[in-house]
């Protein structure tokens, strides 16, 4: 298992919002301690030529201004900087995968899914996902990249981003209602699974097949996963049921997919989250779940 992090990214926000260090600030050490023969690569830092690809020259210079962007999307000093870091570590994930050292995984904040091309929002700020499925495609010689998004919230801005593109596949299973409002239809290259809060199990798992489904059936060169932890059933912002064990789920199937694939940290709010990655990620890499 390859883990692209760097330390840096707990080095801005508080514990007053739920995208809190915390969140990292606890996962690593857990993993480090759980699993001392993994790898660990402190990534480069992505460039605004990067960025571009899926970003408007006003959104990178806004990203600059100290302003609040909106109620859930403060400005913080050097949040640009963190943004940027984040988004080296999609792309070198991505890299990663099509160069055969998968499974690997960028375990940084801010998250990104949903920024859109104008837009910071939702605890995002530059959406890391799709610049590196962008760059993917661009630069690394990889002509399908399909995005599997199982955050609890919808992806909406890696849909508008990715929306009719040639080459691309968006799926995402997320709670609704429940921000940011969309992905209540399928259209085009973008397949959505809308699942009501406090869903059995069984139907959000089922609904998580035919998304990962889709994704096999796209035969992609390149799987992106924006892996959000928050469909958990201790999640403190959303109404979802999935277990610990359900995260193991997932990270089996990717790994029975056979396919080149690269995670990216997306959300996640629950103090549990470590044991949620470690699930997650050991299951992936063919090792036992602890319980």
């Amino acid at each position: 298992m390859l883990l692209l992090h760097t330390p840096h990214c707990t080095a801005y926000g508080n514990a007053s919002r739920p995208e809190q260090p915390a969140r990292l600030a606890r996962t690593v050490p857990h993993l480090r301690a759980a699993h001392p023969d993994w790898i660990w690569q402190e990534p480069p830092l992505a460039t605004a030529t990067d960025a571009a690809l899926c970003h408007t020259p006003a959104h990178l210079e806004r990203l600059l201004v100290p302003e609040d962007f909106d109620a859930d999307t403060p400005f913080f000093p050097d949040i640009a900087t963190h943004a940027y870091r984040a988004t080296g570590a999609a792309i070198a994930a991505a890299e990663a995968a099509l160069a055969g050292r998968g499974p690997v995984i960028a375990l940084n904040r801010p998250p990104g899914h949903h920024a859109t091309a104008d837009q910071p929002m939702g605890f995002c700020y530059l959406n890391q996902i799709a610049i590196a499925a962008r760059h993917a495609q661009l630069h690394l010689g990889a002509t399908r990249v399909a995005v599997w998004d199982f955050d609890a919230h919808h992806g909406n801005g890696t849909e508008a981003l990715l929306a009719d593109q040639p080459g691309f596949l968006f799926t995402s299973v997320h709670q609704s209602p429940c921000y940011p409002g969309t992905g209540l239809t399928s259209f085009s290259n973008c397949h959505n699974w809308p699942i009501p809060p406090l869903a059995p199990r069984a139907a959000h798992l089922d609904a998580l097949r035919h998304s990962l489904d889709a994704v096999i059936a796209f035969d992609p060169d390149l799987v992106l996963v924006s892996a959000g932890f928050d469909a958990y059933q201790g999640d403190p912002i959303t109404n979802m049921t999935l277990q610990t064990t359900d995260f193991a789920t997932l990270g089996s199937w990717l790994r029975t997919s056979g396919l080149p694939a690269a995670a990216v940290l997306e959300g996640g709010y629950s103090a549990d989250l470590p044991q949620l990655v470690d699930a997650f990620l050991s299951a992936w890499a063919g090792e036992d779940v602890r319980a």
